[in-house]
């Protein structure tokens, strides 16, 4: 059996892609030049606008998206020779533009535009739209919560609810959005990402006296022991209002935080505050986690509450496990092209995108007109949306990190109408106006 390289990534990929390109050989329309790019027709159903997130992945991937002999073995089943020699020296040389990552998207923005021949172009496809999909759905996610949740920290904790190259994703993606940290650790060697965590039940249940009783004190007494007196201490195991008094017993009044995992989170965060605060133990933390979303966040706003755990909601992007985007030619030759199909069209011809806003910063509109127009003119303030991101197959230099990610996310919401922010259903938070091609352009049919 094969064994591939982890690191490749040119299987990553579906095998229609490589038979177009063995098709396009044959006809001589491989090294046409061509244009794809990347949106999603709506948002989807109830969201307010999406947040990019991928964008450093992919292209990080495109430098392992390369045909060896391993990959080669795989495809030679079904592709003929001369696609066999274009894909051993197959290295992706033209061009990227795109969203940086952190930013909105409404529908029809173009998140990325790649240009190059069609051949090399189109077996990117799938690499870029798995990455982009699940990236952009996890941040979109986790920007809600983030909003319901103010000020106070979240924390991912949802690595055992998805794959286990996912939980890496959505810790960088959840990261990027605005939450705190994540229990995940390989999302903190290999994104950096902050990392937190203590203890499980089953920790609490290993302590048992030698007659088989539970032994709750002699588990917070080993936590705090090894971890210090700022640990948080899982307090629901058995009888919380009992847990809260064994972990104060045992940690004293400067216990960092306890953690309620189950329940009526609200009520027995209230229970629990007056509990703490009755025993002396003002400064101690309440953490709450438990199939937490944006809305049941919302819903603790009012409670005492200081931090969330969200796992399973984020990682399956909140009942959005999708953004939606899809990957499209859009041009041939410089020649607008553009697919149809009912309820399935797309507009022809590479698109640039800038946003208007109002002096205080609030946004208005996103305008997407055609690349190489004049740049429309609006009354109030505009800046592009567009940056590079690969040129010559090679990376740009100096692309914006996850923490500068992290930043303008931050910054974008804040620009967001009020009624954006919004958790409920209703339409996209800004409107989208396209400005078609000159007329004098070539029909795009």
């Amino acid at each position: 059996m094969l064994t591939v390289n982890s690191l490749n990534t040119a299987l990553l990929t579906d095998q229609y892609e490589l038979t177009m390109v063995a098709a396009a050989l044959a006809d001589q329309s491989a090294h046409r030049t061509c244009t794809f790019e990347v949106f999603a027709r709506r948002l989807p159903d109830g969201r307010r606008y999406g947040v990019v997130a991928g964008t450093g992945r992919l292209i990080e991937q495109l430098s392992d998206f390369t045909f060896g002999s391993e990959q080669l073995a795989v495809v030679e089943k079904f592709l003929d020779d001369e696609t066999l020699d274009w894909l051993s020296n197959y290295r992706f040389t033209g061009d990227i533009d795109g969203y940086p990552e952190g930013e909105l998207f409404f529908p029809g923005s173009p998140v990325l535009t790649v240009r190059g021949t069609f051949a090399e172009a189109v077996i990117l496809e799938t690499l870029a739209l798995s990455i982009l999909n699940h990236d952009s759905a996890i941040a979109s996610a986790a920007a809600r919560m983030v909003t319901a949740a103010g000020s106070r920290p979240i924390i991912e904790m949802g690595s055992r609810r998805t794959h286990e190259q996912a939980a890496v994703a959505s810790s960088r993606a959840a990261y990027l959005a605005g939450l705190s940290a994540t229990s995940n650790l390989e999302a903190a060697r290999r994104h950096g990402v902050p990392s937190a965590g203590t203890s499980a039940h089953s920790f609490t249940l290993l302590h048992t006296t030698t007659d088989g009783r539970p032994d709750e004190k002699a588990a917070f007494a080993a936590q705090v022991a090894k971890l210090g007196v700022g640990t948080t201490l899982l307090v629901d195991t058995y009888d919380i209002t009992q847990g809260v008094a064994n972990a104060i017993e045992v940690a004293g009044t400067e216990l960092g935080a306890v953690r309620i995992d189950s329940g009526d989170l609200g009520v027995l965060a209230r229970q629990v505050r007056k509990q703490l605060d009755d025993l002396g133990a003002t400064g101690t933390r309440i953490v709450v986690s438990g199939d937490l979303d944006e809305y049941a966040i919302a819903s603790l706003r009012a409670e005492p509450v200081d931090v969330y755990g969200v796992g399973t909601s984020l990682v399956t992007g909140s009942g959005s496990p999708t953004a939606g985007m899809v990957y499209k030619l859009v041009e041939v030759d410089g020649i607008p092209v553009a697919k149809r199909a009912s309820h399935k069209e797309s507009r022809g011809g590479a698109k640039t995108a800038i946003r208007t806003a109002k002096a205080t910063g609030t946004i208005l509109e996103e305008i997407i007109y055609p690349t190489g127009a004049a740049v429309p003119e609006t009354t109030s303030t505009a800046r592009p949306l567009q940056i590079p991101l690969v040129r010559g197959g090679d990376p740009v230099a100096d692309l914006p990190t996850l923490d500068d990610s992290r930043e303008h996310l931050a910054a974008a919401l804040v620009s967001l109408p009020w009624e954006g922010l919004g958790l409920s259903r209703g339409e996209p938070a800004i409107p989208v106006r396209f400005i078609a091609p000159d007329p004098r352009s070539p029909d795009p049919r």
